[in-house]
């Protein structure tokens, strides 16, 4: 049973946001965020071609993809309701 390229497409964007902010809180310089984007994509597609019908990559992808998600959530509805 495969994964959708777009469901596994999505859930990289959400993993490459997640690490590039990661990355520039632990002092990745801001201005080089977008390279680092472009190499993450780069890696990950590179993965997804390698282990594409590997059930443990498409799990692990999208898993951290709704956990990001989950917590930008939970951040974003924190800050809008202190005001």
């Amino acid at each position: 049973m495969g994964m959708n390229m777009e469901i596994l497409g999505v859930s990289g964007v959400a993993l490459i946001v997640g690490f590039v902010q990661l990355a520039k809180k632990i002092g990745f310089p801001s201005q080089f965020a977008g390279l680092l984007s472009l190499l993450l994509g780069i890696v990950l597609s590179f993965s997804f071609k390698l282990f594409q019908d590997t059930f443990t990559f498409q799990t692990l992808l999208l898993g951290l993809a709704l956990g990001l998600s989950a917590s930008g959530l939970y951040s974003t509805t924190k800050h809008t309701l202190k005001g």
